[in-house]
């Protein structure tokens, strides 16, 4: 016995060696475009393996992204009775990672096929299938049978899978629609043809695919708002399948020890006193855990592991009057870059954590405090990392309709009245933000929403802005950044290219803070690391390295005149170089660093110095 089942032992790592070996066979990375460091780590049987949810931890999931087949065919034929090829899931397909490498378009449909088992361990249990994003329109078929539609580019979304699943293996195939920019939709920077400022398409899967089990009654989100002066936090769970009676237990934990512990009723918000908190901060991180379980006549029924920070972001006038962005109580100018999030060999999707994780760790060694996430949406993980690390975001919603430009450069204060999206424009802008919201919510690094970019599709400024406020009131609202400014928000926010300059701090009554959202651009192309030979282009161009630190120094200087005079924040454009852009401070592959990371944090970190704001109130 113990002979035939080493023989069996040794049939299966072999047959599972050959079959990662065939895998990886069957997948290269496509095009002949740079690529980043982190490329030649990707590993086709297991892309992007971590788990991807990291403020609502189970132990029983399964992670299904890897090599899927794929097909791309016209609008009006049905679902494939074969495939055309392989791609790597979750790669768009017009990434290099993808292995593909095509461009889909508004006339054609992509068409995913995987096959997967469900484990034993889920066997008696309700059986979830997650997509963190899929760009744009997605019908999901599992053995034949419709379990869900979701329409969206960046948000994720669930279907309860358990009553299409059937005995040994799941066929999961995957319908995506996306228009990119000749559709209502929100997409960013996205368009058919990029040049300039606007990049490649991302159409399909662009977010890691998995399976979850749960119990009949389980945790489906949960709503943490922390309170610094009155030293709470405050849960609400939503819970699938809640029966009379149930209660919902949240524990809240500093390390080892379990600092507070409170239950109530499902259907109710949980508060807990979190005493004497230790307050989140770029210089302190400081994460507590959290535990959230469903109790029925004291039965753990489900319960999830989580975290939070203690944290406050408002807006106080400082001793001139000048209204100052405010963090836990004190003014802290917030200064970094715009972040775009693109790779140029994943767009959307880095190619591994590690590098995910990268851009913000070398943000922070450069000395900023902040990152303005520019026109998109981040995994899960990325906000995380920034939670962990203290990195300030502020997060912008993906544009689309951009129709309604403004008539005049930002600074000019005469504007164009909003103008109407179509219907349908308008509801895909008002879905989207409300599930971006909400999925974001719990990320204690997230302290400003802005609803619009340069009055790309601004419209309705007043409404949206107020609607987001009250969405969100324990956050504050930058409602356009360099677009049309109106008395509404938190936040007056200039672009200026490519030297500092700032709003005047009384210009609505000195109601609201004054930023400089966008400046800079200096534009640094290095040979062998630029997307196209020829045609790169900056705000300003420089041949050396020195010379383009000299003048990024003279800016800082500007900048330290500007806090004196009420400037709350500024943001650089921009962390790396994106497609033709050559104004990062990172080549877009990743391989240079353009300015000495000592010396960007010296001049940076200057601008952190108390002294040059008016005293704190």
């Amino acid at each position: 016995m113990k002979v035939k089942k080493y023989l069996l032992i040794s049939l299966t790592v072999a047959f599972s060696s050959v079959y990662s070996v065939a895998q990886q066979s069957a997948w290269k990375i496509a095009g002949n475009k740079i690529v980043s460091p982190w490329a030649e780590k990707v590993n086709p049987t297991s892309p992007l393996a971590e788990y991807p949810r990291p403020q609502m931890v189970r132990s029983i999931w399964k992670n299904l992204n890897g090599l899927w087949d794929y097909s791309v065919l016209p609008k009006t034929e049905a679902m494939p009775s074969s495939y055309q090829g392989k791609i790597l899931v979750p790669f768009a397909v017009e990434s290099a990672l993808s292995g593909v490498g095509k461009t889909v378009g508004k006339d054609s449909l992509l068409w995913y096929k995987s096959t997967f088992s469900v484990p034993s361990s889920m066997k008696g249990k309700n059986v979830l299938l997650h997509f963190g994003a899929v760009d744009w329109q997605t019908e999901v078929y599992l053995n034949g049978k419709k379990v869900g539609t979701h329409e969206g580019g960046y948000d994720p979304f669930t279907f309860d899978i358990t009553s299409a699943i059937k005995k040994g293996n799941q066929q999961l195939e995957v319908r995506v629609w996306d228009p990119t920019d000749e559709g209502p939709q929100p997409r960013g920077k996205q368009v058919k043809n990029p040049e300039g400022i606007w990049y490649t398409p991302v159409t399909g899967i662009w977010q890691t695919v998995w399976i979850e089990a749960v119990p009949k009654t389980y945790i489906a989100s949960t709503k943490q708002t922390p309170d610094i002066d009155k030293q709470t936090l405050t849960v609400a769970a939503n819970v699938e399948n809640l029966q009379s009676g149930d209660v919902v237990k949240v524990s809240a934990w500093d390390g080892i020890n379990k600092i507070a512990e409170q239950s109530a009723d499902g259907s109710a918000p949980t508060t807990l006193t979190v005493s004497n908190p230790k307050l989140w901060s770029p210089e302190n991180p400081f994460l507590y855990d959290l535990t959230v379980s469903v109790v029925r006549k004291g039965k753990v029924l489900d319960e999830v592991k989580s975290y939070f920070a203690m944290r406050k972001t408002s807006l106080a006038p400082d001793a001139n009057g000048i209204q100052r962005m405010m963090l836990n109580n004190k003014f802290v100018f917030q200064y970094g870059p715009l972040d775009q999030g693109w790779w140029p060999d994943g767009l959307y999707t880095a190619p591994t954590d590690e590098a995910l994780k990268f851009d913000i760790e070398k943000t922070k060694e450069m000395g900023f405090n902040m990152i303005r996430k520019h026109i998109k949406v981040e995994p899960a993980r990325w906000y995380n990392y920034c939670d962990k690390l203290g990195m300030v975001v502020w997060q912008d919603m993906p544009s689309g309709d951009l129709g309604n430009q403004w008539e005049n450069r930002p600074g000019v204060i005469d504007r164009a009245t909003d103008k109407d999206r179509t219907p349908e424009s308008e509801n895909y802008y008002r879905k989207d933000w409300n599930n971006i919201i909400d999925a974001l919510y719990n990320f204690p690094c997230i302290i400003v929403w802005t609803p619009f970019n340069e009055a790309w599709g601004q419209f309705k400024t007043v409404e949206i802005t107020n609607w987001t406020m009250q969405k969100d009131p324990s956050r504050l609202v930058n409602s356009a950044s360099g677009g049309n400014f109106y008395t509404v928000g938190h936040i007056v926010d200039l672009h200026n290219y490519p030297h500092p300059a700032m709003p005047r701090p009384d210009l609505f009554g000195s109601k609201q803070a004054v930023v400089l959202g966008e400046f800079g651009g200096l534009g640094l192309p290095l040979e062998g690391h630029t997307w196209i030979e020829k045609g790169n282009w900056g705000y300003r161009k420089f041949s050396t390295a020195d010379s383009m630190f000299t003048t990024y120094t003279s800016y800082t200087k500007r900048l330290a005149e500007l806090i004196k005079l009420g400037l709350s924040a500024a943001v650089y454009t921009q962390t790396t170089d994106v497609e033709v852009e050559t104004n990062g401070f990172m080549t877009y592959d990743r391989k240079v660093i353009k300015m000495p990371l000592d010396k960007l944090k010296e001049v940076n970190s200057r601008l952190y110095d108390p002294q040059l704001s008016a005293k704190n109130p």
